[in-house]
C-alpha cells in the first residue's frame, strides 16, 4: 500500500463574435512611402510585402490598361543606377535600414514611346510578439503556448523612423488593429500598443495584424501573425531532493518507485490562466488523494506490489488534461558507482 503525504487589465477580449462590437476605422493606404514622381498614369506599379521590413527585398510588380506589356521592354534604376533591363517582369529591390527611403525609376517602352515612374519605398520595424496567458512550469526555458479556450497578449514593437534616422517615441504612434480581418476600434488608437485576443477553436488558427502609423501620417508599418492553439497536457516529473525537479525526464506508463520516498511534481502546459493558475487534483487508484502540484508517496509495509496513480489538471472550470502512471514499489534499491 502507498500513502500520500500532505496549492491584463485594461484590454478587450475578443472572441468569434467580436464583430457586434467592431466599428471600421479609416483605412490607411500606404506601407511606406509610395508614390509617382513626375511619372505618368500608363502603368501602375505595386509593391509587395505591403509593409516592408528593413534589409529585406520588396517586389515591384506592373499592370497596365494601355500598354501591350507583353511585347514591352523594361529598365529599373535604382538611385540612379540600372539594376534591371528586359521584359516586363516583377522585379525585387534590396531596402535599407529603417526609414531610409529607396527610389525606383521604372521606364517601360512599347511601340517606341516610353514611359516612366518613381516609387520610393521607406520601410520600417514593427514586430508582433504573442505572450499567451497560459500555464508553463517554473524555470521553463520557452514560452507558453497558445491555449485552448484562452488568451493571447499581442504586443506591437514598433521602430518607426524617419529618412534621417531619428526614431519616433512607440507612445505616440497610431495603433491600428485587426482580428481575422475586423478592424478593432476599441483597442486601436494612439498608444495601444497591445490587445488581448481570444485563442481560436481547436485546429482552427486567428490571424492578428497591425498597422502602425506617426501622428503626421508620413512614416507608416506593420506587421501580422496566426495565433494557433495547442491543446492542454500534463507532464509529470521526478522532485529530486537534491537537483530539484527533473524536467529532463518526464515519467509515463511505469515508475518503479526505488526509495523509501517519492516525490512527484506535475507541470500544466498549455492550459489558459486568465482566471489563475490551473488546479490539480491527484488520484490514488481511483480515490482522491490530494492537491496540489506535488504530491509525496511513501510505500507502507514489505513486499512488492503495484498502484495506479493519475492526476487532473483544470482551469477555468472546462479546461482539463490527464496524465497516468502505474507504479511498482519493494524492488531492491539500485546501486550507483560510487556505491550510494
Amino acid at each position: 500500500m502507498i500513502a500520500p503525504s500532505r496549492r491584463y487589465t485594461g484590454d478587450m477580449r475578443y472572441g468569434l463574435f467580436a464583430a457586434a462590437l467592431v466599428l471600421f476605422l479609416p483605412a490607411i493606404s500606404a506601407a511606406q512611402s509610395l508614390g509617382t514622381l513626375g511619372g505618368d498614369d500608363s502603368f501602375t506599379v505595386s509593391v509587395t510585402p505591403q509593409y516592408p521590413a528593413p534589409y529585406s527585398q520588396a517586389t515591384l510588380s506592373f499592370v497596365s490598361s494601355s500598354l501591350n506589356l507583353p511585347n514591352a521592354t523594361m529598365t529599373v534604376s535604382i538611385a540612379g543606377k540600372e539594376t534591371y533591363r528586359g521584359n516586363v517582369q516583377p522585379v525585387s529591390v534590396a531596402l535599407g535600414k529603417a526609414g531610409s527611403i529607396t527610389k525606383a525609376t521604372i521606364t517601360i517602352s512599347s511601340g517606341g514611346i516610353s514611359q516612366k515612374q518613381t516609387v520610393s519605398i521607406q520601410p520600417q520595424d514593427v514586430a508582433l510578439v504573442v505572450e499567451p496567458v497560459s500555464s508553463a512550469p517554473p524555470l521553463y526555458p520557452g514560452k507558453p503556448f497558445v491555449p485552448l479556450e484562452g488568451d493571447s497578449r499581442v504586443v506591437a514593437v514598433a521602430n518607426l523612423r524617419s529618412a534621417s534616422g531619428k526614431p519616433l517615441d512607440p507612445t505616440t504612434l497610431s495603433y491600428l488593429w485587426t482580428v481575422d480581418g475586423a478592424q478593432i476600434a476599441s483597442a486601436s488608437g494612439i498608444g495601444k500598443e497591445a490587445v488581448l485576443v481570444a485563442s481560436p477553436l481547436q485546429y482552427r488558427s486567428r490571424n492578428v495584424s497591425v498597422v502602425v502609423t506617426s501622428q503626421d501620417g508620413t512614416l507608416i508599418g506593420g506587421d501580422s501573425t496566426s495565433l494557433v492553439p495547442l491543446a492542454p497536457s500534463v507532464r509529470i516529473y521526478e522532485s529530486d531532493p537534491l537537483l530539484g525537479i527533473r524536467y529532463g525526464r518526464t515519467l509515463s506508463r511505469d515508475f518503479a518507485m526505488r526509495d523509501a520516498e517519492t516525490t512527484l511534481f506535475a507541470a500544466p502546459f498549455s492550459l489558459p490562466t486568465t482566471s489563475g493558475e490551473p488546479s490539480v487534483q491527484w488520484f490514488l487508484n481511483g480515490a482522491e488523494a490530494q492537491t496540489g502540484p506535488t504530491i509525496t508517496l511513501r510505500p507502507a509495509g514489505s513486499g512488492r506490489g503495484n498502484a495506479s496513480l493519475s492526476l487532473v489538471a483544470s482551469a477555468d472550470g472546462n479546461t482539463r488534461a490527464t496524465a497516468e502512471l502505474l507504479l511498482s514499489f519493494g524492488a531492491a534499491a539500485g546501486f550507483n558507482f560510487f556505491g550510494l
